[in-house]
């Protein structure tokens, strides 16, 4: 069933985390809460330097390909 509905009534907000539309009840959820099994350690997210400094790696490192004279592996297959 495909419902038409552009959500131009606005959305509630039932519980923290999910909103509905007023006129057709579609559900969205706003707020990500992975379920953990307990005893797991804490997922660890680089800081925003540490995680620039590697985009600005990775892009030199494909930006130089041409130059390496392989690219992606190619070169070496037999």
């Amino acid at each position: 069933m495909r419902i038409r509905c552009n959500h131009g009534e606005g959305w509630t907000y039932p519980v923290p985390g999910e909103q509905r539309c007023r006129s057709c009840g579609t559900v969205r959820f706003t707020a990500y809460g992975a379920v953990r099994p307990p005893g797991l350690p804490g997922a660890l997210t680089p800081k925003p330097r540490d995680a620039r400094k590697a985009d600005r790696a990775a892009a030199a490192w494909i930006a130089n390909a041409p130059r390496r004279g392989t690219w992606w592996g190619l070169g070496s297959v037999a």
